[in-house]
């Protein structure tokens, strides 16, 4: 057994997210966690709302509340919506907890006594008509790398590259248009420079990443600079420094840390509080950070870059594991368009829920998602899939075997002389344990899911081949319809980690009793050192089936099934493309 760390992307509480966003860093992180979990290993998932920072702050103001109720409303929305697509968190938490601002206070003080954080006058951008503090996210202009016209003062989503609000190109604010005006202000700055010698190093270790993620963070250390990791806004971590109460830490300074402090967290509700040093501090420990493509630069170097800061003489959490993997997808576009909240080109988690339940949208991130290449989600295509693979191909299976044995037999019948069919069927059947563990083990999912659904494929040719609706003899029809019920419940454990809720339903089917599959749960919890209380999403998983064939009991009652899934009518496409406009 091995402790796994499954890092997972921290949304962010200004909106509800999109399957934009659940396609990055949701589905890949829960599949990965399940397989991994099945596979016996000790698996710890962590993650939360991400809550501090600039958009927060503005929106709040737009909105007439303060910055805490507006996070406190959409950190609800997204417990709520992530919980109903089955991501099943150990700890998903907030860093608005007074334990993740303890946390991020002591990283910051251990890094600054390592003498990797040092003061140093930049210039800060200045509202003209306000004399406010305008925060580099506010700030857009033609990136000075690529020239792109809309980069942001912190960061070019194009090329990826961090950026000072001071270089942009005709740079001007998001808020209402008006050019601002650059004053010097102090701030902390990660010295990056002094840690690139071993980021390049620890990088070079790095060959089993994929290529995407290893060229673009290899390529960072080509312009390596000093980053700005404290701010001039009100809502934030304080610096924990005298002197410098009144500026803020950087959110993506304090956002990294959060796997750290959830995990604390974790630790702490569980009754033990070091129990979080086993995915952290043990060198045989393994760790998978999950997001999209934008994030590689804050997982890839900013965060090792704290970490390897604060090893250099490790303060009260010790020598911190550095990031095993940073599991980075593309981009998912929608209709040939960029997701945009502001422009209405998106897709809300809970609304693809509410109509067409979890299992469907998952199966089509994991079929079709922008693992190592951007992809397009169109509604043909999710109907498409829908009903001829998850209906047609995978449900099709499981109603025609569970309704042939429950009209023939009452219950799973006992075989007879395996046929050369038989036989081959089988073996394809448990063959397929190793090839989709594989792809799963390096975070293949479109090819693990396919490799899945093949086996399914074989299994409804054969009964097409075998016939047994036409068979005279009972012992061969029996025997058919066992190797079926095996080969379903074979694939059923494939294909439990993508479908997790069709995945009991099937175990059900087939006559099984019990959990297959543990839910996540929301529970309301008390902050644990007195701030307000907060739903976190958690969950008992020690109950996971094994990654292993396990025999089917002949004489198990069937009784008729019901579908497992719901095939769409073609009206579907045409009603959610009027729902875009």
């Amino acid at each position: 057994m091995t402790h796994i760390l499954a890092a997972v992307a921290w949304p962010y509480a200004n909106g509800p997210r999109h399957i934009g966003h659940v396609s990055g860093f949701g589905v890949p992180s829960d599949v990965f966690g399940r397989y991994q979990r099945m596979m016996g290993h000790d698996v710890l998932m962590v993650s939360g709302t991400d809550e501090h920072g600039t958009p927060i702050l503005v929106q709040a103001e737009r909105e007439g509340v303060s910055p805490r109720d507006l996070a406190d409303r959409y950190n609800r929305v997204i417990v709520e919506d992530l919980q109903g697509l089955g991501l099943s968190y150990d700890l998903f938490t907030r860093t608005t907890t007074r334990n993740h601002y303890a946390v991020a206070q002591e990283l910051f003080r251990t890094v600054h006594r390592n003498g990797f954080l040092v003061p140093r006058t930049a210039m800060g951008a200045i509202s003209p008509s306000t004399g406010r503090t305008l925060p580099d996210r506010y700030i857009e202009g033609t990136c000075p790398i690529c020239a792109y016209d809309g980069a942001r003062g912190d960061q070019c989503d194009n090329c990826g590259n961090q950026l000072d609000a001071i270089d942009l190109r005709n740079p001007h604010s998001r808020i209402n248009g008006e050019t601002p005006e650059f004053v010097e202000t102090e701030h902390f700055f990660l010295d990056l420079p002094a840690l690139a010698d071993q980021l390049g190093s620890w990088l070079q270790t790095r060959s089993h990443w994929r290529p995407n993620v290893l060229k673009f963070a290899t390529n960072l250390l080509d312009d390596v600079r000093p980053r700005a990791m404290t701010r001039d806004i009100d809502w934030g971590i304080p610096v924990p420094l005298p002197g410098w109460e009144n500026k803020r830490l950087y959110v993506w300074f304090d956002a990294v840390i959060g796997y750290l402090s959830a995990s604390i967290e974790w630790a702490r509700r569980s009754g033990d509080d070091d129990a979080w040093r086993a995915w952290w501090c043990d060198p045989d420990a393994r760790s998978y950070y999950f997001m999209g493509k934008d994030n590689i630069t804050f997982h890839a170097q900013i965060w090792p870059a704290e970490l390897l800061a604060s090893n250099s003489a490790p303060g009260p959490y010790g020598v911190l594991n550095l990031p095993t993997e940073v599991v980075s997808s593309e981009f998912l576009t929608m209709e040939g368009r960029k997701f945009s909240s502001s422009r209405s080109v998106v897709i809300y988690v809970r609304d693809v829920l509410e109509r067409y339940g979890a299992d469907a949208l998952r199966y089509f991130i994991a079929a079709a998602g922008p693992e190592t290449q951007d992809t397009d989600f169109t509604w043909a295509e999710f109907v498409r899939r829908n009903n001829d693979e998850l209906v047609g191909t995978w449900g099709n299976l499981v109603n025609r075997t569970a309704s042939m044995i429950a009209k023939n037999f009452g219950a799973i019948p006992a075989a007879g002389e395996l046929t050369t069919a038989d036989h081959e069927l089988l073996a394809r059947s448990r063959a397929a344990y190793g090839v989709v563990g594989d792809h799963l083990e390096h975070q293949r999912l479109r090819q693990g899911i396919g490799a899945a659904m093949r086996v399914a494929a074989d299994a409804n040719q054969y009964l097409s081949q075998q016939a047994p609706w036409k068979e005279s003899d009972p012992e061969r029809k029996g025997t058919i319809l066992h190797v079926a019920a095996q080969v379903v419940s074979d694939t059923n454990r494939l294909l439990a980690p993508f479908l997790p809720h069709a995945a009991q339903q099937v175990h059900e089917t087939l006559g099984g009793t019990g959990a297959i599959t543990d839910r996540p749960e929301i529970r309301e919890v008390a902050d644990l050192d007195g701030g307000p209380a907060y739903p976190v999403i958690t969950g008992d998983y020690s109950r996971t089936t094994p990654w292993a064939p396990q025999a089917v009991v002949p004489g198990t009652a069937v009784p008729p099934p019901r579908p497992v899934f719901a095939k769409l009518a073609p009206s579907v496409v045409d009603e959610e493309l009027a729902r875009l406009e």
